[in-house]
């Protein structure tokens, strides 16, 4: 069994940064694909990023595009968003997904674990 818990968030400005963290248990997470969804108010869960079970392979939104990176540290049991240029319609709360096909997930229904959720706020 897979336990997710995203930490990192918090309040920013506009244009600021933030880093997001996933810590994962589990003696099998390196070899779970990984991704990072968002859900501001009133707004249904969007897919944000997501990366192999390697890390050789990522993909995102275009609404993140150029501005979010995703990484993971399989030794560490860590995943992890970095989230550059912030805007304000990146408010929202960001949850961490996991699932043992170690291949791309790019779709909520294709994640079998997911944390609790973390809330980032950007200030206009």
């Amino acid at each position: 069994q897979v336990q997710l818990v995203e930490s990192g968030g918090g309040l920013v400005q506009t244009g600021g940064s933030l880093r997001l963290s996933c810590a994962a248990s589990g003696r099998a997470f390196s070899s779970y694909a990984q991704g990072w969804f968002r859900q501001a108010p009133g707004k249904e869960r969007e897919f944000v990023a997501a990366i192999n079970w390697s890390g050789g392979i990522t993909s995102y939104a275009d609404s993140v595009k150029g501005r979010f990176t995703i990484s993971r540290d399989n030794a560490n049991n860590m995943l992890y968003l970095q989230m550059n240029s912030l805007k304000p319609e990146d408010t929202a709360v960001y949850y961490c997904a996991a699932d043992p096909r170690g291949g791309i997930r790019l779709r909520e229904y294709e994640y079998n674990h997911w944390g609790q959720g973390t809330q980032v706020i950007v200030s206009s």
